[in-house]
């Protein structure tokens, strides 16, 4: 699959062409990323303003060193995750890790690369786990690419390394958990009246509370909360639940059930 050699110019595919073919022959190791790997993952096309190539650290700069020596303008934007090169207009990234210095280019990267074509040429594309991993990061005020990680999810979610990719986030991992609880507002995508069974999630709530208190005897209380919510789609939720409570107050000790059911409607 051609990853989209219709979304640049002529003149800006050209010298990317060269670029990619200039670090082949150099032999340095690189994965094409951005939106040529996100249209092959997302089948989403959209026009690009660069091309993304992602490096080792060491790598960066040997490549930014051999394109200067080509005669194009280099520069190391930021030292700890980015080097760019132009010509005229049109220029390429050269990515060894994120903006926050979390998504750094390894081994892994190169290990699980997807082969595909771009622009024409055979080329490995950033694995869809690493991508997510960066992505999920980018939320800033001028560009917040939780849209992207979403559409990645949407796609590839059956088919994920879900191990490597809670492996990447390691303590960070409420950030994904945060786009996939995005992700079921955004894409209700089975949804109950369009032939799918909606989506479904259980919970347990443990609470207990111990009101005494040198002369004050408020007693304590412990309840267990077992619940189930159906949700047939976006707009509606239906929720189950069962509780055991018991409350030991003034010696004496009781036990108490109870069922709830809810029914919500989003306007």
């Amino acid at each position: 699959m051609d990853t989209g050699r219709t979304m640049v110019t002529d003149s800006a595919c050209g010298f990317y062409i060269e670029a990619l073919e200039r670090l082949e022959q150099a032999g340095i190791r690189f994965l094409v990323g951005g939106a040529y790997a996100f249209s092959r993952y997302a089948k989403i096309e959209r026009e690009t303003k660069d091309l993304d190539v992602f490096v080792r650290r060491a790598d960066a700069t040997r490549a930014l060193a051999l394109f200067e020596r080509l005669g194009y303008q280099t520069e190391l934007t930021f030292p700890h995750w980015l080097g760019k090169v132009c010509s005229g207009p049109h220029f390429i990234d050269v990515i060894f890790s994120s903006g926050n210095g979390v998504a750094r280019v390894d081994d892994l990267w190169f290990e699980h690369a997807v082969a595909a074509d771009v622009l024409g040429r055979p080329m490995w594309l950033s694995p869809p786990e690493e991508m997510i991993w960066s992505k999920a990061f980018v939320q800033e005020r001028e560009r917040y690419d939780g849209a992207d990680v979403i559409h990645l999810l949407r796609e590839l979610g059956p088919t994920l390394d879900w191990p490597r990719l809670l492996m990447r986030f390691g303590d960070h991992w409420r950030v994904l958990l945060s786009h996939i609880i995005l992700f079921g507002f955004v894409y209700p995508k089975h949804s109950l009246f369009k032939g799918g069974m909606g989506a479904f999630e259980a919970t347990i709530h443990a609470t207990y509370t111990n009101a005494n208190s040198g002369t004050i005897q408020g007693g304590r209380f412990w309840r267990v909360s077992p619940m189930v919510a159906w949700y047939p789609s976006y707009e509606f939720r239906f929720t189950l639940g069962y509780g055991y409570g018991v409350l030991d107050r003034f010696g004496t000790s009781g036990a108490t059930h109870f069922l709830q059911a809810r029914m919500q409607l989003m306007l």
